[in-house]
Parts: C-alpha cells; sequence; structure tokens
C-alpha cells in the first residue's frame, strides 16, 4: 500500500509569536565597550569592511564575530540608524562614506514593516514621507532614484510609486508658490498669511523651489 503523505500542520501565531528571539551575542557588548559611539547607546552606521578592521584591532573568533555583526546589522536599531541617511562610520566614530540609497530605502522598509506589525494604525503615509526625504538627500533625479531602489516587492514598489508622485505633486505646489511670491510684493509673513500657510512651511516651500531651480540650471549648463 502506498504511504499517504501528510503535509505538517501549520504552526499558529500564537506559538510563532512566542517564540523566544534569538540570544543577544555577548561579543556585541564587548564591541559596545570598546566603541560606544557605533555600537553604544545610539548607534551609527558602519563602514564596508568594519570586519576586517574589527579582526585587524582584536583577536576574536571570526565566527563569533560574524555572528555578532550580522545580530547587530538585522536589529530594529540599527537599520533605524540606516534608514536616517547618517554616513558610514569606521572604528575611530569618523563618517567616511555615504549610505548608498537603496540601503536607505531597504532599512526604511524594514524598520516600517516592523513598526506596522506593532500597531493598528496605517503607517503607509509616514513611510512615504521618510522615503520623499530619502530621495531628496540622494541628490538623484525621481526616475533614477526609482531605478535604484526598486527592488522585487510590488507592495514596496508602489509606496515608492506612490511617494515619488506625492513629491512631484509637492515640487510642483512650491514652484507654483515661489512663482507668486516672486511676482508680488508682498513680504514672506504676509504671503503665507494670503494662502493660508504657516511661514514656516512657506520658507520650506520656497527653498525647495529655489532648490530644484539651481538644479534645473546646473543640468542645462
Amino acid at each position: 500500500m502506498t504511504a499517504v503523505h501528510t503535509p505538517p500542520t501549520p504552526e499558529p501565531a500564537a506559538a510563532r509569536k512566542a517564540r523566544p528571539a534569538p540570544a543577544h551575542p555577548p561579543l556585541l557588548d564587548q564591541l559596545a565597550q570598546w566603541y560606544p559611539r557605533l555600537f553604544g547607546a545610539h548607534l551609527l552606521p558602519l563602514k564596508r569592511g568594519i570586519f576586517e578592521d574589527l579582526m585587524a584591532a582584536h583577536a576574536l573568533d571570526q565566527a563569533e564575530l560574524k555572528q555578532a555583526l550580522a545580530w547587530h546589522a538585522r536589529s530594529t536599531r540599527y537599520l533605524a540608524a540606516v534608514a536616517s541617511g547618517q554616513p558610514r562610520h569606521d572604528l575611530q566614530g569618523k563618517a567616511v562614506e555615504p549610505v548608498a540609497p537603496e540601503h536607505v530605502h531597504h532599512a526604511l522598509l524594514q524598520v516600517f514593516r516592523r513598526r506596522q506589525q506593532r500597531t493598528q494604525e496605517d503607517l503607509s503615509a509616514q513611510l512615504r514621507q521618510r522615503i520623499v526625504r530619502a530621495w531628496q538627500a540622494s541628490g538623484l533625479g525621481r526616475q533614477a532614484y526609482a531605478e535604484r531602489v526598486r527592488g522585487r516587492d510590488e507592495a514596496a514598489n508602489a509606496q515608492l510609486d506612490a511617494a515619488l508622485a506625492d513629491a512631484a505633486a509637492q515640487d510642483a505646489r512650491a514652484e507654483a508658490l515661489l512663482r507668486a511670491f516672486e511676482a508680488g510684493t508682498a513680504d514672506l509673513s504676509t504671503f503665507a498669511a494670503m494662502y493660508g500657510l504657516a511661514v514656516s512651511e512657506v520658507q520650506r516651500a520656497l527653498a525647495r523651489a529655489r532648490q530644484l531651480q539651481a538644479g534645473a540650471a546646473q543640468a542645462a549648463a
């Protein structure tokens, strides 16, 4: 008689949630003592090649160091540091290189996915705002940025497209405000009151529009 294969019963969601988190590698505590600016209370993005730097500076077990750095890189605290757009740092705490836009974007997605799992609030709008800020900080055009950070996750790509569409609309409004401001004679506070906007909001919009003008002029030169 042919044996009937019974598929394994899926693990209940409650059991998955109850599963203990992976143990914190003890080596990370030692790294925090040696390099508190990198591994302490406030984290900084690490330079590429930090594993080799640590091996050269200390007599460490390679497997233990790999495990510790992998755990560190997957932690929400570290992903949040990368998502902030801060540059990568060496063992002396010196900024040595920017974080690539795609790495910032990936970290943003991971951080917001984890936050979304802990709340009933829809965080999509917040995520789109962060994506817009990351795009603006990258210095890339919208299309170039989208091509560089786009991945295989269609839901994440939809958030990316929505964020960049929001950014295009915001830029169009900023440029319209700048044209109106430069065509008139009102001072900044009066102009803001005319449009029912806060002065700080108008200042940001005008600064963004002038940045766009400067970028267009540079590209045309």
